[in-house]
C-alpha cells in the first residue's frame, strides 16, 4: 500500500534530522532549511521544548526506597526556666579563711582577694551536704567486725549534716542487743532507749496528734551539732531485743520527723534487724580502719551484699578508711583504694585524731581542723549518693 504523506513525515523528518545533522556539521546553512512540522504553524520545537513523555515512572526498587518527607518541627521557644539556667555563677565574694581573709581584714578590705583552692573545696562540700532532699533518706553504716570505726562513723556524718543543715538528724544504734552509740554521744537527763521507744510507739501512731516533742523522752540531743541520738539497750539484765519488724515500724515512724537517719549497725550479717536496715538503706557507707583484718571484714561483706542482690547498693556506696595511727600503712592503704575503688562509687580517708582514741563521749568540736574537713568531704560524698 503506498504510503500517505501524513504516515511518511516522521520517517522521513527522522532521515531528515540524521541528514540534516551531517548537513549542519559541513553546511551550518543547510540547518535552517528543514521543512516546518505538519502539526505546528512555527518551526520545529528544540529538544527542551518538546511534551514531556507520558511514560509511567519505574517503581522504585527495594534498594532504594522512598524517602518519606521529613515533618518541619520549629525549636521551641524558650522559657522563664532557659533563662535562668543561663545565669552565670553567683560571685564567690572575698576569702574568709587563711592569708586571703587576713590580708582582707589588715587591708580594712581594700584589698579582698577570694578564696583560694581549700577554701573553694569547703564551700562546695558545704553545698553538697545542704542539698535539698526527696524526702527523708537512710544512710546505713556498716562492716561485720567490731573496732572498725562504724559508730565514730555515724556519729561525725550525723554531727556533719546537723551542724550544716540544722537539724532533723539522727543517728540511731541498730544492734538487736547491746552497742555504744549511747556511750559515745553526749548523755541525756534520761537513759530511755530504742526498746522504750518500740514500746510507746502507739503514742506517735496518730499523725495528728503525736509531736516531735515528745520523743525528746527517748532520743538524747547532742546540743551546738544538731542531731540526736536514738541509743540501743543498755540494760545488762534486759532480755529485749530488737528484730526485723521492730526495725521497719520505728523506722516507719521516725522517718515522719526526721530528714536524714544515719544508722549504726552490729556485727551480726544474720540478724532480721540487721537486713531490715539494708533493705531501707538509700547510702551505704562501708568502713574499715587501715587494717588487714577489718578491710578483709568489709571486702566479705560487700562480697556478700553482692552475691545477695544488692550489687546497685554496693556499686553506688561510699567507702571510708579510717587511719588507726599517725602513719598508717601506706601499702595497705593503697591496696585498700584499688580494691573498693572498683567496687564502690567513692573512696575517702579520714586522719587519725587524738581526740577520738580515749573511746568516750566524741565533741565534734574538739577533733582537729584536719578531722573535721575530712568528715565534711565524706559526708558530701553520701548526700551526692541521695
Amino acid at each position: 500500500m503506498p504510503e500517505t504523506a501524513d504516515q511518511a513525515w516522521p520517517r522521513d523528518g527522522a532521515n531528515a534530522a540524521v541528514g540534516n545533522h551531517s548537513a549542519a556539521t559541513d553546511h551550518p546553512a543547510a540547518a535552517t532549511t528543514r521543512p516546518p512540522s505538519p502539526w505546528t504553524t512555527g518551526p520545529s520545537p528544540s529538544v527542551a521544548e518538546r511534551a514531556p513523555s507520558t511514560r509511567e515512572p519505574a517503581p522504585p526498587t527495594s534498594s532504594s526506597p522512598p524517602v518519606p518527607a521529613r515533618p518541619h518541627h520549629p525549636a521551641p521557644l524558650p522559657t522563664l526556666d532557659d533563662l535562668l539556667a543561663d545565669r552565670p555563677a553567683p560571685p564567690t565574694g572575698p576569702a574568709r579563711t587563711g592569708w586571703r581573709a587576713a590580708l582582707g581584714r589588715v587591708s580594712g578590705g581594700l584589698i579582698a582577694p577570694g578564696p583560694g583552692p581549700a577554701e573553694l573545696s569547703h564551700r562546695l562540700a558545704v553545698q553538697s551536704v545542704q542539698r535539698s532532699l526527696r524526702g527523708p533518706k537512710t544512710v546505713v553504716v556498716v562492716n561485720p567486725k567490731g573496732g572498725a570505726h562504724k559508730t565514730t562513723a555515724t556519729l561525725l556524718l550525723s554531727a556533719t549534716f546537723g551542724t550544716h543543715r540544722g537539724g532533723y538528724v539522727l543517728a540511731w544504734d541498730n544492734n538487736e542487743t547491746r552497742g555504744t552509740l549511747g556511750w559515745r554521744a553526749t548523755p541525756a537527763r534520761h537513759t530511755n532507749t530504742a526498746v522504750d521507744l518500740l514500746r510507746d510507739l502507739h503514742r506517735f501512731d496518730e499523725i495528728r496528734s503525736s509531736r516531735v516533742g515528745d520523743l525528746d523522752n527517748y532520743v538524747r540531743s547532742q546540743g551546738d551539732a544538731q542531731f540526736d541520738v536514738l541509743a540501743s539497750d543498755e540494760d545488762a539484765a534486759s532480755a529485749a531485743s530488737i528484730d526485723a519488724d521492730a526495725f521497719k515500724r520505728m523506722h516507719h515512724t521516725l522517718s515522719r520527723f526526721y530528714r536524714i537517719l544515719c544508722i549504726d549497725t552490729g556485727n551480726n550479717m544474720r540478724a532480721s534487724n540487721w537486713r531490715a536496715a539494708i533493705d531501707a538503706a538509700d547510702q551505704l557507707v562501708i568502713v574499715s580502719t587501715i587494717r588487714e583484718d577489718t578491710s578483709q571484714s568489709a571486702a566479705w561483706l560487700a562480697d556478700a551484699l553482692r552475691a545477695t542482690g544488692h550489687e546497685t547498693l554496693v556499686e553506688n556506696s561510699v567507702t571510708v578508711l579510717a587511719a588507726p595511727a599517725r602513719t598508717p600503712d601506706t601499702a595497705l592503704r593503697d591496696r585498700l583504694r584499688r580494691h573498693f575503688g572498683k567496687l564502690t562509687r567513692a573512696v575517702l580517708e579520714v586522719p587519725h585524731d587524738p581526740a577520738l582514741v580515749a573511746g568516750g563521749p566524741i565533741a565534734y568540736d574538739a577533733l582537729t581542723p584536719a578531722s573535721r574537713t575530712a568528715w565534711l568531704q565524706v559526708t558530701a560524698a553520701v548526700a551526692d549518693g541521695l
